[in-house]
């Protein structure tokens, strides 16, 4: 089993690559193996077509680069998120990846109470974000929309738990030493 990283910004000069640079050399440290799914460098379209939702509510994609990340998913014991807070919400290609990747059998199965979520072998989870807005002005929003709904709905539905959230707040308006300082306690904290 290893760890897999879900990466989704598209620049490679971005922050969010110096956090991806950072967890990959402290898993590198301790020999972890991991995998990296890279969805723009992929070109993982999010967008659901016709022929996806004919298939849909049977839990079935003709994506071969979905059933490739299912796959990897299933050899994961440690997933991590890295993604901007981009209008207070996750990047489009990431919610694509959710809907198109956790499919119905895959990653969940449905109750008369509920969502039963079946990636339990996946032991912890960390979303590492970056966002021009402070912490506590997140978690203040209604809804919360990461650790209320992305967190506390999306990803404890598909039965991930121990969850973890790294919010890196005020990244490019802030002074460089405080991205310093995240990128420490990412690797303190991994």
């Amino acid at each position: 089993m290893k760890t897999t990283i879900v990466f989704a910004h598209p620049w490679h000069g971005s922050f969010n690559k110096a956090i991806l640079d950072a967890v990959i050399k402290k898993l590198n440290a301790k020999s972890k193996g991991y995998f990296i799914i890279d969805l723009n460098k992929d070109n993982f379209n999010p967008v659901l077509q016709k022929k996806d939702l004919a298939l849909y509510s049977k839990g079935e994609t003709t994506d071969k680069l979905v059933l490739s990340y299912q796959e990897i998913l299933k050899e994961t014991s440690e997933l991590i998120f890295i993604f901007p807070i981009w209008w207070y919400d996750l990047p489009a290609v990431l919610k694509g990846f959710i809907d198109k990747v956790m499919l119905k059998n895959f990653s969940y199965f449905e109750t008369k109470y509920g969502l039963k979520g079946l990636l339990t072998h996946i032991n912890k989870t960390t979303v590492i974000t970056t966002s021009e807005y402070p912490t506590w002005y997140l978690k203040f929003l209604s809804g919360n929309p990461i650790k209320g709904t992305f967190i506390n709905k999306t990803l404890k539905g598909v039965g991930l738990r121990n969850i973890k959230w790294l919010n890196s707040e005020y990244t490019t308006s802030g002074k460089n030493d405080k991205r310093t300082k995240f990128l420490r306690k990412i690797e303190s904290f991994l």
